[in-house]
């Protein structure tokens, strides 16, 4: 807990973020607290939560569509900060 980036004094200056929760997941409540904190700093957050998931969920790609979702959106939103023209 004492490396979490919800801590930092600052959150300006930050690249683009994309922050995924799910609904049974016990860091749900400091993921969405940390998406807060990077809008109130004007950094862009893309935020999803997937309520009917458990921590780790994203990793079962190919097992549950919505993990196959979260990592097409991942790679969506990578894309567009990583490859911009």
């Amino acid at each position: 807990w004492r490396v979490s980036p919800l801590l930092a004094a600052n959150h300006g200056n930050l690249p683009p973020a994309m922050v995924l929760t799910c609904g049974f997941d016990p860091l749900r409540s400091e993921g969405e607290a940390y998406a807060r904190k990077l809008e109130a700093a004007s950094v862009p957050v893309t935020y999803r939560c997937y309520d009917g998931q458990i921590h780790g969920f994203a990793r079962m790609g190919g097992v549950n569509a919505e993990s196959s979702r979260a990592l097409d959106e991942l790679g969506t939103f990578m894309r567009q900060v990583f490859f911009r023209p």
